[in-house]
């Protein structure tokens, strides 16, 4: 694991925590995005611990740079802020969780372990602001990186496929595909493709 924040007493705090339990190993600190995409890139760690608001590179610089670097480490963001300007950039640059400082000892351990398993990490907060982004009225156009997405996926490609063609996460194609949905009103892949022809979405598919 990797631990990244502009704060020194709580990169301290964070290691002796971890440090102290034999599920874990902290091996690097980074007090701020530059240093976490160098020592991401070197290290290459299961996780990476990354706090929002730093100085020079900020968290969600950080990430999408890691991910288009082809980083293959699960980031958590673990910040005090859970404001839509925080939350909706970091996931869509390809956080796997996003939790609150505030969180119990046992419950980031419990979201690491998960992120280092790939899965979805989401405080309470987090999940229902998401939430309410998804059920807000589809009246906005798809945006460019949506069709592109959902461009690839009408010629077959998987999530996996399109991270890699448009170097971005896996998580990041997975949330631009739930952004697409919200927009037609549909609920599935299939679905999302036959409405986007229906409604010229996809009519420059080729440009892809």
């Amino acid at each position: 694991m990797l631990i990244v924040d502009d704060h020194p007493v709580v990169r301290d705090g964070l290691h002796g925590m971890f440090a102290g339990d034999p599920g874990f190993t902290v091996v690097g600190e980074a007090a701020n995005g530059d240093e976490a995409i160098t020592l991401g890139e070197r290290l290459r760690p299961d996780v990476i611990l990354m706090d929002l608001r730093m100085p020079e590179v900020d968290g969600v610089t950080a990430i999408r740079r890691l991910a288009e670097r082809g980083v293959p480490s699960r980031i958590l963001v673990l910040t005090t802020y859970d404001t839509d300007s925080d939350v909706l950039p970091a996931i869509e640059a390809g956080a796997t969780g996003f939790l609150l400082k505030d969180a119990p000892r046992e419950e980031l351990f419990r979201a690491v372990r998960a992120a280092a398993r790939g899965q979805a990490v989401l405080s309470p907060s987090v999940a229902t602001r998401l939430m309410g982004q998804m059920r807000q009225p589809a009246s906005e156009p798809l945006s460019q990186r949506e069709l592109e997405v959902l461009g690839l996926i009408a010629r077959g490609s998987t999530n996996r496929e399109a991270a890699a063609k448009l170097f971005i996460s896996e998580a990041t194609v997975k949330t631009h595909l739930l952004h697409v949905y919200a927009k037609l009103g549909v609920k599935d892949r299939a679905a999302a493709v036959a409405v986007a022809f229906e409604r010229g979405y996809l009519t420059t598919l080729r440009s892809y």
